[in-house]
């Protein structure tokens, strides 16, 4: 069950349009670190979809407040999304297991873009996240957190929608495109700026846009 070495700590990785990497030696972990998008997304769809319904329909929950607290969770996921890539997914590697743990979250993902088997976590993951978050919300908020469960796992199935259609598609002609042009950014010429990826309010709110001369180069 030996996991594969990391690149050297603080090593920029050079993205490679081809292939895939190999984090671990044993094939059925192995196995589990790549995924076909669908899984993840109805996982996520699911359960925003059961959670509204089962709350609706108990009377846990009015129409109106229903709505509101799922508005609440999607911009909470938004704000989550944003910290989560720039602290945790590009923490500082100044250590040799700091360096293997990034690099098997996000590192990889970077050196291989275009590996649409490793654009989401695996089915098992995603179920462990989605009931993880439902126990939280729900100690958290209470009734509330149906709400917000819901709109939060919705959230999060339209970043991995987009993260996966513009590392996949080509960018489509029109407005749409900007989140591609964003994205690429981050990944080909600024990894330390432009970490919003469903969204860009954060990196306006907080600074982290990506440099207008650079951007049109």
């Amino acid at each position: 069950m030996e996991q594969k070495a990391a690149p050297a700590s603080g090593q920029l990785h050079k993205p490679k349009h081809k292939g895939s990497a190999q984090l671990f030696d044993n094939p059925v972990l192995e196995r589990m670190t790549h995924t076909h998008i669908a899984a993840p997304l109805s996982i996520f769809f699911g359960v925003a979809a059961v959670s509204l319904y089962y709350s609706l329909s108990r009377g846990l929950l009015s129409g109106l407040s229903a709505f509101g607290l799922f508005l609440a969770g999607w911009f909470g996921f938004t704000l989550v999304e944003y910290l989560m890539h720039r602290f945790l997914y590009h923490m500082k590697t100044d250590t040799p297991r700091k360096a293997k743990f990034q690099y098997t979250m996000h590192g990889v993902h970077h050196e291989f873009p275009k590996d649409e088997t490793r654009l989401a976590m695996p089915p098992i993951l995603t179920v462990f996240v989605a009931s993880l978050l439902f126990f939280i919300f729900r100690f958290v908020f209470g009734n509330a957190g149906f709400g917000v469960l819901a709109g939060f796992v919705f959230g999060y199935a339209l970043y991995l929608f987009v993260h996966y259609a513009i590392h996949v598609y080509n960018p489509p002609k029109n407005f749409l495109k900007f989140w591609w042009h964003h994205h690429a950014m981050h990944h080909y010429r600024q990894d330390e700026v432009a970490f919003g990826v469903s969204t860009t309010i954060w990196d306006h709110i907080i600074g982290t846009m990506p440099d207008k001369k650079s951007a049109a180069k």
